[in-house]
């Protein structure tokens, strides 16, 4: 029997969930779902790359990503997580692990678990439980996140995928480019300045990254920005003058415009939420 528990808007689990039948049409994800997988199987595809779920594993599904399930086992069991935009766009903290992540799930979006793997996201979940009796929705949702990045971790070291981006390697261009990401995006926003630094053209620059990573050279230049604005909002008492500045936009109001397009959200309802 279905039993789904949830935090605010942004997380949301549930408990062996009964799945019928496959859905029977596509649809777009708007949040991150992840599927894990203790008996039973399912089989579907996600952006229209085919996956079979068996036990013991762990489906991931991006936000934006369209998804549909052709075949579900009658003794599938496991638990479901679904998390917002937002929480899942601060997990990890560390730009160079969401690569590594993103590239874990970038062949198949289906990871076998190990038994240790297995015990870790049964932990999880039993911890998850837990947490509902937690009145405090803001405590909660710390709590939650913490949890969360903790079993990440974990699946993630038993996996060896911190560090080494498997199982789709990234190409030492990818990795040049993320570099000077990392020393230029506070103060360098446009895709052509990283395309002169590594002598291409901003759009050859743009495919080779979308290739290599699954996100354009602009996105990850967006998400290191967003991270950091994030960072500041949350962590500091600066204004939003300030991290405006901080960041070199030309004014308040432009940084308010690029911070709500890549975010999805005004700078000061983020720092509110």
């Amino acid at each position: 029997m279905n039993t789904m528990y949830s935090v605010g808007k942004d997380f949301f689990w549930i408990d062996n969930p009964e799945v019928v039948a496959p859905y029977a049409y596509t649809f777009k994800l708007d949040m991150l779902v992840a599927v894990i997988c203790t008996s039973g199987c399912a089989q579907g595809s996600i952006n229209r790359k085919p996956y079979i779920s068996q036990t013991p594993s762990i489906t991931v599904s991006r936000p934006g990503e369209i998804l549909q399930y052709e075949r579900v086992s009658k003794d599938f069991s496991g638990f479901i997580i679904i998390m917002s935009k937002r929480f899942a766009g601060d997990l990890p903290a560390n730009m160079r692990e969401r690569l590594s992540l993103r590239l874990a799930f970038a062949d198949s979006p289906c990871l076998p678990l190990s038994s240790p793997e297995l015990e870790a996201a049964l932990s999880y979940c039993d911890f998850l439980r837990k947490t509902k009796q937690i009145k405090d929705v803001s405590v909660c949702k710390e709590i939650v996140r913490h949890l969360t990045l903790a079993f990440y971790y974990t699946v993630a070291y038993q996996s060896n995928i911190l560090g080494h981006a498997q199982p789709s390697k990234p190409s030492a261009l990818l990795d040049r480019f993320i570099l000077l990401v990392e020393e230029h995006f506070r103060e360098q926003r446009d895709v052509g300045f990283y395309a002169d630094r590594l002598c291409l053209t901003p759009k050859y620059l743009s495919k080779l990254i979308k290739a290599g990573s699954g996100a354009s050279a602009g996105e990850w230049i967006d998400g290191y920005v967003a991270l950091e604005a994030k960072a500041l909002l949350k962590s500091t008492d600066m204004t939003v003058q300030q991290i405006s500045d901080k960041l070199n936009f030309p004014s308040q109001s432009f940084f308010g415009k690029y911070f709500k397009r890549v975010v999805g959200m005004a700078p000061k309802a983020y720092r509110g939420g």
